[in-house]
């Protein structure tokens, strides 16, 4: 119930069209009803008492009634499929921007390929519905009024007709029971088959770098099995009940012959009245025959309206404050106050414990440690991605959690640690965070993270297209590309998460010295393993099990001679222990 008060949401604006839309279908059904009325004048006036001049008027009656009655039709198969189109578009539309404001937990525990059957079997299942659903209703009143016909033909006669009814009403309910768990399976398993294939198709390169071609098509055909049991398994179970709804319907065929052709030899009824009887059976027929098909048609619309409604309805635990705080920019101001996070499946682990540090503005953090330490929590916890569990940070004074969350992320340029290029030219992926700045600023930023170069040597430059997640790129391309995202925004934090790691020594070296260069002063968030990265940092924080095991400057951490001595001797030996 919860799922179609959620579906009525989008039908209620078009409630009235759908009003408007069977009222035409009410009248263009109830036009049907004129043929076999017609049929029985003709067969009786006309034929049997030879009146020519009738025969005129009927033909009238049968053209006049089959053209409006076609016309009718035409306009609210338009308006049916108008608004199930409508629906389907404001549906998608909310639910994409409902997976756009999830938090990262909501991905962590959902596939891809499952969000996306969401957004299309699923959703077209519900517009099939939405368009068609008119048929159930067209259904019923051919059937109650071709009984109601049949009585004012003849009171046993209708009589005859209705008594397979009962029958029918309990076929249908034992087959929307049994098709209701064979829906939800076939469901699963689309959203299984489309996740494989999504995750193999994105990850081909690394397919074939392992050679496991064979590998991931025998998976394939596991899944694509489990998926075609499915479909057969439901059609098992309704195969089993449109034979009988058939037989069912073609039962009244029998019975009309028996009982209709005794009482026209007998001659309670005219031949005539015996025709317009004929005429209305298939009214009651279909009705019948199309049982099995309307039932399947709905419970595959419940399920998958189900299984959409339980992906959007889970709210993000990261959410706007109430009164949320804004200004026109941040200074850059950051202080972790004893700050805790665990993840929610696992509350007995801490990825960080009691971490505590403040930066001013302008002033670069650089954090290193093992992999796995907590490093890129912490910055995911600064842009709440996620909340932490316990402390407090502050921007500016503020508290994050009561900060505006859009304007906090627009304020913070991050290049992420896992870099994602879109399929569009360079130009758009650098131009991203402000797809209307000038070619100037793109230009400009690329230059400040070292990719203009390498850019101007592609076939097209800027508007060279690069592939899906930067396929065409080196690492180090990528990189680059992803600094000058971040860098275009001019933030007033900016975070990178091993962003140059990919990258040459002489190329870093260029990169940092332009980053000291900005223009706007902004606070910077350093997270690498080589030192280099890291070294000329206002305070270097050393990570380890989500606890600081060690923190100051360059000098200072060498003189601890701890994890950061250790890691710097590790990478340059016994060369220098000041500048490199």
């Amino acid at each position: 119930m919860e799922s179609l008060k959620w579906f009525y949401s989008f039908f209620k604006p078009y409630k009235k069209r759908y009003i408007w839309g069977l009222f035409l279908v009410t009248v263009a059904t109830l036009l049907s009803f004129v043929n076999p009325y017609v049929i029985g004048i003709f067969v009786d006036d006309v034929i049997n008492a030879k009146n020519y001049y009738m025969l005129i008027y009927v033909l009238v009656g049968l053209i006049g009634s089959t053209i409006i009655k076609t016309s009718i039709r035409w306009r609210y198969l338009i308006l049916f499929e108008q608004c199930s189109q409508d629906i389907l578009y404001n549906m998608r539309d909310k639910v994409y921007r409902k997976f756009m404001r999830q938090d990262f937990a909501f991905f962590n525990k959902n596939r891809t390929g499952d969000l996306m059957s969401r957004q299309i079997g699923d959703m077209d299942s519900i517009r099939h519905f939405s368009a068609t659903f008119f048929q159930y209703y067209e259904a019923i009143i051919y059937f109650v009024v071709a009984l109601i016909m049949c009585f004012t033909v003849n009171i046993k006669i209708g009589l005859y007709m209705i008594i397979v009814l009962p029958f029918t009403l309990v076929l249908a309910l034992f087959q929307f029971k049994h098709v209701e768990k064979c829906f939800a399976k076939i469901r699963d398993c689309f959203s299984s088959l489309n996740a494989f294939v999504q995750e193999n198709i994105s990850g081909n390169r690394m397919v074939r770098a392992f050679a496991k071609e064979d590998y991931e098509i025998s998976k394939f055909n596991k899944e694509n099995e489990s998926y075609r049991e499915s479909q057969i398994d439901a059609t098992r179970v309704w195969s089993n009940y449109i034979p009988i709804f058939e037989f069912l319907s073609n039962a009244l065929t029998v019975v009309l012959m028996f009982v209709g052709g005794k009482m026209a030899i007998e001659g309670n009824i005219t031949t005539g009245e015996l025709m317009v009887v004929y005429n209305y059976l298939w009214m009651l027929n279909y009705p019948l025959r199309m049982s099995g098909w309307y039932i399947n048609d709905t419970q595959r619309f419940l399920t998958s309206l189900d299984k959409i409604h339980k992906t959007v309805k889970d709210r993000p635990n990261i959410r706007k404050p109430i009164e949320a705080v804004s200004k026109p920019d941040l200074h850059g101001d950051i202080e972790f106050k004893n700050v805790s996070y665990q993840p929610e499946d696992d509350q007995n682990f801490d990825i960080l414990k009691n971490v505590s540090f403040s930066i001013k503005k302008g002033q670069t953090l650089g954090i290193i440690g093992a992999t796995g330490a907590g490093k890129s929590t912490a910055v995911n916890l600064l842009c709440r991605f996620y909340d932490a569990t316990a402390g407090e940070i502050t921007i500016d004074g503020i508290p994050i959690k009561d900060i505006d969350i859009y304007w906090l992320r627009d304020n913070i340029g991050m290049a992420m640690q896992d870099v994602f290029l879109f399929s569009d030219t360079i130009e758009g992926n650098i131009a991203y965070g402000e797809p209307n700045c000038t070619f100037e600023k793109v230009e400009w930023a690329a230059k400040t993270a070292g990719a203009h170069d390498f850019i101007q040597k592609m076939p097209e430059g800027y508007e060279t297209i690069v592939g899906e997640r930067g396929v065409g790129l080196s690492g180090g391309q990528k990189q680059r590309i992803s600094l000058a995202r971040a860098l275009l925004k001019e933030p007033s934090i900016l975070i990178l998460d091993d962003t140059t790691s990919a990258l040459d020594m002489e190329t870093e070296h260029m990169i940092q010295e332009n980053l000291k260069a900005l223009d706007k002063e902004c606070t910077k968030i350093l997270i690498a393993y080589r030192i280099s990265s890291i070294m000329d940092a206002d305070l270097i924080l050393v990570l380890d099990k989500g606890e600081i095991v060690e923190s100051g400057n360059h000098e200072e951490l060498l003189a601890q001679k701890g994890y950061y001595y250790s890691v710097f001797h590790h990478q340059y030996g016994d060369f220098r222990e000041g500048r490199i």
